[in-house]
């Protein structure tokens, strides 16, 4: 029997694909990015994690007497009053999505380690060689489902008005369409290993079907 099948190294091939969107989506923070025409725009960009600003007024603060200005991680215990506007800079949709996509982000992880398993060590030789594989589907199945939610939900409320200022200044970036392709990846690949494991587990009933075949014919001929 063969080790795998075309549909496998396809799956392989667009977990790939689904595992690099899905971690550098995660870790870089262009989810949302101003125009880098507008001279004086307040956003730079931001991540699930980091957020950057050019001058952000502190929302708390009337008299506009504290500016935030660079890149800081969103619970940066450091600075003084970033704490303060933490509920402003997270509101329950953020909450969401960086819930939704850790989970993708997760699930990509623990199926790169099964894969990892299924393209080095695996074979059709051994008994949990199928389940390996289903094992696989099942978990970037998962993760492009939590991440879809994730997209869907930042796509939705991401660049509404009383967010973000200069709402309408500001685009989806490269992180987030990183992200996109990365769900769609996680589900190509799942219903190719979805399908992997059936050709598999065809082959192992025809060789099972053919062994037993031969071992009638040679009692007979006995």
């Amino acid at each position: 029997m063969k080790r795998r099948s075309l549909s496998g190294n396809c799956g392989v091939g667009v977990f790939v694909i689904a595992l690099v969107t899905v971690l550098v989506a995660f870790a870089t923070p262009s989810w949302l990015v101003s125009d880098y025409r507008i001279t004086g725009a307040k956003l730079d960009r931001l991540g699930l994690w980091t957020h950057c600003f050019r001058s952000l007024p502190d929302v708390n603060d009337d008299y506009q007497r504290r500016f935030f200005v660079g890149c800081r991680w969103v619970y940066d215990p450091f600075t003084t009053g970033y704490d303060e506007i933490r509920g402003f800079l997270i509101p329950p949709f953020m909450v969401a999505t960086q819930f939704f996509y850790t989970l993708c982000a997760i699930g990509v992880i623990l199926a790169m380690v099964l894969v990892l398993l299924y393209f080095l060590c695996a074979g059709p030789d051994q008994k949990f060689f199928v389940k390996l594989i289903k094992a696989i589907s099942f978990i970037t199945l998962a993760a492009s489902i939590c991440g879809s939610i994730g997209v869907i939900v930042f796509a939705c409320f991401g660049n509404k008005d009383k967010w973000m200022p200069e709402h309408a200044n500001n685009w989806f970036g490269w992180s987030f369409i990183l992200a996109c392709i990365g769900v769609v990846a996680c589900a190509v690949a799942s219903s190719l290993f979805f399908t992997e494991a059936h050709v598999q587990a065809r082959k192992r009933r025809q060789l099972k079907e053919s062994q037993t075949q031969f071992q009638m014919d040679s009692e007979s001929k006995a």
